[in-house]
């Protein structure tokens, strides 16, 4: 009877075991033995290893800005010749109605300035022909004047004498015109050929707001550092702003940024991985190119400081294009033959690291010693062996349903 008894009972102890285990359904993961990969795990964007940069075009600072009037959609195949972003006139057509204005104008003021230079050099040569005039009727005087008195001789001298300085006068008068009317003729010119310049270059900057493709390709637009947004319709932006990309599609690769911490586990030439967001299925190939020697703020309204990172694609494809967003895996080291679980199986007291081990009757809680993690697993050293399996959560703490208040009333989640 007392065997019968110990049998029921110990039935009895196994199901209650089984139905604890069944009733609270605790994930597991079994222990994986193998070459264990140290990565590092960050997203970054797609770019081509080599593009076409088309840039806004330089223009004189009195026109302004230069703000978008058209631009052509972002990832639209585009040809050689076709234009690809108009930037508003107005203010340059203004200049040009300026500028013809004034050249009008200062060609009006050149053909008056030359009619009055005419009208004061006929008023000059006439005062220099009556000075002649004067010279003459005095030398005359003098030469009819030997019979006169020696007193009206002497009136007659001087008179010639003021006629000559007079003739002299006339004539440098004439000299020094001609030399003032040259130099103003030369500024009005000069003036005049900086109005045509100032027209021809308004001109030549109206043609430049028509910017074309120098080549066929893929037309990527750029991000405007003002709004951290794309350039659109509307924005303004300085001469030599790269606007646009024309990728080369044959070689790409992802630009990423490594925090402070991890930057010094990354070396040149390490292996990657990349997972495009939008082709979650497809996974390409890669290596570290180039890294950063200062560090930057990771964005405009962080202090937080990362390292770029460039990665090179292995190969091309047509799914792996510039802007798009991929989870990048860098294999920072291999550990070849370790045991290693999911992270979340590993649980910690003071300095000690545990498991829940599955058994027959349960859970069993089993002390391990840990290894190297990544992103997702940690390798154990001891405790464990290749096909245990472990709960992923502690089998120990009874789910409890939490609370929130809404509207002053509690909802079980």
């Amino acid at each position: 009877m007392k065997k019968v008894v110990s049998v029921v009972f110990l039935l009895l102890f196994l199901a209650s075991c089984g139905g604890k285990k069944a009733d609270t359904v605790i994930p597991e993961a079994v222990v994986s033995h193998g070459t264990f990969l140290v990565d590092i795990y960050e997203e970054g964007e797609v770019e081509a290893l080599r593009s076409i940069h088309i840039t806004a075009p330089e223009i004189p600072w009195r026109f302004g800005g230069l703000k978008i009037l058209q631009l052509v959609p972002d990832g639209s195949d585009v040809h050689a010749g076709d234009t690809v972003v108009i930037f508003d006139p107005s203010e340059v057509q203004k200049g040009i109605r300026d500028h013809e204005d004034r050249l009008v104008v200062s060609l009006a003021e050149l053909e008056k300035l030359k009619a009055q230079q005419t009208q004061e050099m006929e008023g000059l040569k006439a005062d220099y022909e009556i000075a002649q005039i004067s010279q003459e009727i005095s030398r005359i005087e003098l030469e009819g004047a030997a019979y006169e008195s020696e007193i009206r001789r002497k009136e007659i001298e001087l008179n010639l004498e003021k006629a000559d300085i007079s003739l002299k006068q006339a004539k440098e008068q004439i000299e020094n015109r001609k030399k003032v009317h040259a130099e103003d003729l030369k500024q009005k010119n000069l003036s005049i050929e900086q109005d045509r310049d100032r027209l021809r270059e308004a001109y030549e900057t109206l043609d430049r707001l028509h910017v074309v493709s120098p080549q066929p390709g893929l037309a990527i637009i750029n991000r405007n550092r003002s709004t951290d947004t794309k350039f659109q319709v509307g924005d303004q932006c300085w001469g030599g702003t790269q606007l646009i990309d024309l990728p080369d599609l044959s070689k790409m690769k992802v630009k990423i940024n490594i925090n402070e911490v991890d930057i010094s586990k990354v070396r040149k030439d390490m292996d990657a991985e990349i997972r495009p967001d939008a082709y979650s299925d497809s996974v390409f190939t890669g290596h570290v190119l180039t890294m950063a020697n200062l560090a930057v703020n990771k964005d405009r309204q962080s202090s937080i400081k990362v390292f770029p990172v460039e990665v090179l694609v292995d190969r091309a494809d047509a799914n792996l294009l510039p802007g798009l967003t991929v989870s990048c895996r860098i294999i920072v080291d291999r550990i070849e033959d370790v045991d290693y679980i999911p992270i979340e199986a590993v649980h910690t007291e003071g300095d000690k690291s545990y498991v829940f081990r599955s058994t027959i009757t349960g859970y069993e809680r089993t002390e391990v010693e840990t290894g190297a993690t990544n992103t997702d697993y940690i390798v154990i050293t001891s405790g464990l062996h290749k096909g245990d399996r472990v709960a992923l959560a502690d089998p120990t703490v009874k789910p409890e349903k939490s609370k929130k208040k809404q509207g002053g009333t509690e909802q079980a989640d």
